[in-house]
């Protein structure tokens, strides 16, 4: 049977939700492919918190992670996560060796794909591909300062869950706004005051 990656670098690593019954195994920690990351989108689904995407401008390349779908076939595994991500499934990217099939808002990024795909032994590949909406969402360009005031503006609510996000996120999403934070003691206390230890 022909085997179907898919993979992650934020919440799918310990939210799969629904996904978790469509995998096969754990996940492959930092097997995927490197891909520019950054903590750039507005997430109605996280309270307004920053999730993690990728962003070719003011993404930092990382190591990802895979795990096997039980699928056969690159529509199903396209369809288990666009139901997992509450996402229309032309914002999941796909490669598909078998079928010659791909798709994805970044050229470069299913290249990558293609080719980790190939010298891995995959069949194809799909990952979570929406866009960094920063801008369009906080009213001001992309940048650490930005992203600061952002954070600190969420009701408790909404900063909790960002802060419980970002901490979360694998260590691997090495993002340069993920450094910045880590390096101001306002951001340290706060994980301190929810009881999450600094990394």
């Amino acid at each position: 049977m022909a085997r179907y990656a898919i993979i992650g670098w934020g919440s799918l690593l310990w939210d799969m939700d629904g996904l978790e019954r469509h995998v096969s195994g754990a996940w492959m920690l930092r097997a995927g492919p490197r891909l520019p990351l950054e903590f750039s989108r507005v997430s109605p689904k996280r309270l307004m918190g920053l999730a993690v995407c990728i962003d070719p401008v003011e993404g930092t390349p990382c190591p990802t992670h895979a795990v096997p779908s039980v699928r056969d076939g690159i529509a199903a595994v396209v369809d288990d996560l666009a139901r997992r991500e509450r996402a229309p499934q032309e914002r999941i990217g796909r490669v598909c060796l078998v079928s010659g099939a791909a798709g994805g808002r970044m050229q470069s990024v299913v290249e990558t794909v293609r080719a980790w795909c190939s010298a891995e032994g995959w069949a194809g590949a799909v990952w979570t591909d929406l866009e960094p909406n920063f801008e369009a969402m906080a009213g001001a360009p992309f940048g650490h300062q930005a992203a600061e005031r952002h954070l600190r503006a969420l009701p408790p609510a909404g900063f909790a869950e960002a802060l419980r996000y970002l901490h979360e996120a694998p260590q691997e999403t090495d993002t340069a706004l993920r450094r910045f934070l880590a390096g101001r003691p306002w951001w340290s206390e706060a994980l301190a005051r929810h009881g999450l230890a600094a990394r």
